[in-house]
């Protein structure tokens, strides 16, 4: 019961209802440990609307209650926004590891000082991408 209410408060802070939709999309994101693709989630949600589910995941990024990454799988995926991380994937199995590690005022600071169009960057994404241990070994 308790989680359902911290979903409805997340719900009303942002000024969106609380929907029964909405709040199983919530509850099915912070099951996930990895970002997800949008049929990936619909495939735990069992009885929602593949266009609910949409436009669900669509007014949550507007209200930045998700994040949309590319891990350059065949759909983009989607994960709550809980901070600041990136994650490195691995190329041959999918292996998914977050990580914090980013120094982004000195990189910003230093992209800026060398883009000749820009002036300032507002957000930024960084997903890395290579071979993990157990792939590394096989």
């Amino acid at each position: 019961m308790k989680e359902k209410q911290d979903f409805k408060k997340i719900l009303r802070d942002v000024k969106l209802k609380s929907t029964s939709p909405r709040l199983a999309v919530l509850k099915a994101l912070r099951e996930v440990k990895h970002p997800e693709t949008a049929q990936e989630i619909n495939k735990r949600l069992k009885n929602m609307d593949l266009v609910t589910l949409y436009r669900t995941l669509a007014s949550f990024e507007e209200k930045q209650l998700v994040k949309k990454i590319d891990l350059h799988k065949d759909a983009v995926c989607y994960e709550l926004n809980t901070g600041h991380h990136h994650h490195i994937v691995c190329t041959n199995c999918g292996t998914v590891e977050d990580f914090e590690v980013c120094d982004k005022n000195r990189l910003i600071k230093n992209i800026v000082a060398k883009a000749s169009k820009f002036k300032n960057i507002k957000e930024h994404s960084l997903e890395l991408f290579g071979v993990c241990n157990t792939c590394e070994k096989n």
